[in-house]
C-alpha cells in the first residue's frame, strides 16, 4: 500500500495489532496484513457497505471491515483508493 500514500498524503503511518495502519489524528483510516494463504486491507464498515458491489465485481470477498486478496489477484489501486476515501469519509477527516 506504500505507492497506494498519495491517496492519503497526510496520514500518519502507525503500527497497532501488530500491522502497519494509516491514521489521521486519532482516527485510524485503513490498514493491511498479509497472512499465509492471504492478505488484507481493513477500512471502515461503511467504506466496505458502500463499494460492496465493486468488491465484488473485482472478484475479492468482503467481510465488515476488510477485503481479502492475495499477491496472484491484488486490489485494483482505483478499489484501494474508493475504499480509503470512503473509510476516511466515514471517520469525519
Amino acid at each position: 500500500m506504500g505507492h497506494n500514500t498519495r491517496v492519503l498524503p497526510e496520514a500518519e503511518e502507525v503500527i497497532g495489532y501488530d500491522m502497519p495502519w494509516f491514521r489521521f489524528e486519532k482516527s485510524i483510516i485503513a490498514g493491511y496484513a498479509a497472512f499465509n494463504k492471504q492478505c488484507g486491507l481493513y477500512v471502515s464498515k461503511g467504506a466496505i457497505a458502500a463499494h460492496a458491489d465493486d468488491i465484488a465485481s473485482a472478484g475479492l470477498k468482503a467481510t465488515k471491515t476488510g477485503v481479502t486478496f492475495t499477491p496472484r489477484k491484488p486490489i485494483p489501486d482505483e478499489l484501494i483508493k474508493k475504499l480509503a476515501l470512503a473509510s476516511r469519509k466515514d471517520s469525519g477527516m
